[in-house]
């Protein structure tokens, strides 16, 4: 049986080695098993609730790609989210069900189903948290490199936000609208496998563009 043409494919996919671990092969990890090495070819995600934290823990460079870079997509319609993001003139109310009573204070009940009969009042409506409806609002994008407590891995791995146009941001935070989408880009800087512990927050804060107070952070081309 003649196998020459499997020995050939097999050399094309994985290298000359006999070992056909893709994981450990620059070859076969960087050429065929690599995912998002380039910016315009990034792993995609995506968010559609905020505040929201993606945690990103691996390695790149020796034997492996050198660049990995993430597209993260954001579609947040801000009808339903995690944390209360208060308006101008107006603060985020907490309820509890604890029946203890505190100085001064006295517990309230909360009846639905009442009726308005009230002139003075108007009943309060108790609403699920939701983005409050700016003209211009801006999420916040916060970059955390939390190292891995390593000197000599830690010096030499740089990792960057990038904005929609593909071109570097130069901070770790960043304001892009609640539709944008933007870039992380991990580099190895150093001949050797580096290994990562970074986290990005997307949605900590909900800006009007005026109350942004350092115009720098926010994204190009979103305005």
């Amino acid at each position: 049986m003649d196998v020459t043409q499997e020995i050939r494919r097999n050399h094309i996919i994985y290298g000359a080695s006999d070992y056909t671990a893709p994981q450990g092969l620059a070859s076969g990890k960087k050429l065929n098993y690599a995912e998002g090495s380039t910016i315009t070819k990034p792993s995609l995600q995506t968010c559609s609730v905020v505040p929201f934290t993606f945690k990103y823990e691996d390695t790149v460079g020796l034997f492996g790609a050198e660049n990995h870079f993430v597209k993260i997509s954001l579609n947040i319609i801000g009808d339903k989210v995690m944390a209360c993001f208060e308006e101008a003139g107006w603060q985020c109310a907490n309820t509890t069900k604890q029946k203890t009573e505190e100085l001064y204070w006295e517990m309230g009940n909360i009846d639905t189903k009442a009726p308005e009969l009230d002139l003075i009042y108007e009943s309060a409506a108790i609403s699920q948290n939701t983005l409050p409806n700016l003209a211009e609002g801006y999420l916040s994008v916060d970059l955390n490199n939390l190292k891995i407590n390593n000197k000599y891995i830690d010096s030499w791995l740089d990792v960057r936000l990038y904005t929609k146009q593909r071109e570097e941001h130069p901070y770790e935070k960043m304001y892009v609208r609640p539709h944008d989408f933007f870039y992380i880009g991990f580099h190895a800087r150093n001949t050797r496998r580096l290994s990562y512990n970074v986290e990005c927050v997307v949605g900590l804060e909900y800006l009007e563009y005026g109350s942004i107070p350092d115009k720098r952070y926010i994204m190009k081309t979103t305005r």
